[in-house]
């Protein structure tokens, strides 16, 4: 299936989604918003992919909203939204609940629902030329697409709500000493760099990077009891499934564990 919004190819393990409107910045629409959430779905269903990269075409990763198709929708414009947000939100919940990893290579300023898909990666790549802000206010709405969740968590809540209320500019230095980046490259040498932390995370066991993601995103809700609880149900399944084996034989053996997936 191809589509009119984006880029999107698996090879190696690796599935790489491109947006790809650099017209108009990258910048969400209904369209994209549906063609986002069946690329998630497809990543989250393919047993092949085990690592995933997004990232954006040109200069810009993303600009959230396509703010003159919003234009276009007179008084449809509030329903029109909660469609768009449908398909953007159920994307990201399926990106960040799947067991491959998600590595956001941001290319270049991540605006609104830009910047929500940015930082919602598991690791967070971005290019030195790079600028995060969060844009909402300015437009006189409030955030979607995942930011309101991930970024006190990033940053805390006082920094989350100074990015919200404030639409200041973020270099990438600064999203990185903040802690909403995790590295940041040349801009030309930025893609090398995140498939190379996809292939080699799409070498690792896939199924126990998923249950790493799911103990540390819901961690904030448990107590210690019953996250420890979790922790111990997680580690067994582990030890049952065919990398779990794997692992410790590689170890005991002294080679390197080959790990499938599953």
């Amino acid at each position: 299936m191809s589509y009119s919004t984006m880029k999107y190819e698996v090879a190696d393990g690796v599935a790489t989604i491109t947006l790809n409107r650099p017209d108009e910045a990258n910048a969400l629409d209904l369209e994209m918003s549906k063609q986002l959430f069946d690329v998630a779905v497809r990543c989250d269903e393919d047993p092949d992919v085990r690592a995933v990269i997004l990232t954006g075409t040109g200069k810009m990763f993303c600009a959230g909203g396509d703010v003159a198709f919003f234009s276009t929708q007179g008084e449809k414009l509030p329903t029109m939204v909660k469609h768009m947000t449908m398909y953007l939100h159920g994307a990201v919940s399926r990106l960040s609940r799947m067991d491959a990893p998600v590595i956001s290579a941001v290319n270049g300023t991540a605006a609104g629902a830009g910047f929500s898909l940015a930082i919602m990666g598991d690791i967070v790549m971005s290019a030195d030329s790079a600028k995060f802000t969060m844009a909402y206010t300015r437009l006189g709405v409030s955030p979607d697409g995942s930011s309101s969740y991930f970024l006190p968590r990033r940053v805390g809540t006082k920094r989350a709500l100074d990015l919200m209320l404030t639409n200041r500019l973020l270099s990438a230095a600064e999203a990185e000493s903040w802690g909403m980046v995790d590295y940041v490259h040349p801009a030309e040498t930025l893609m090398d760099e995140a498939r190379r932390m996809a292939a080699m995370l799409a070498e690792g066991p896939t199924k126990a990077y998923g249950r790493v993601k799911n103990l540390v995103h819901d961690s904030m809700h448990e107590t210690l009891e019953s996250q420890m609880e979790r922790e111990t149900v997680g580690i067994a399944e582990s030890m049952r499934s065919e990398d779990g084996r794997e692992g410790v034989d590689a170890f005991v053996n002294k080679r390197k564990a080959d790990f499938r997936g599953r």
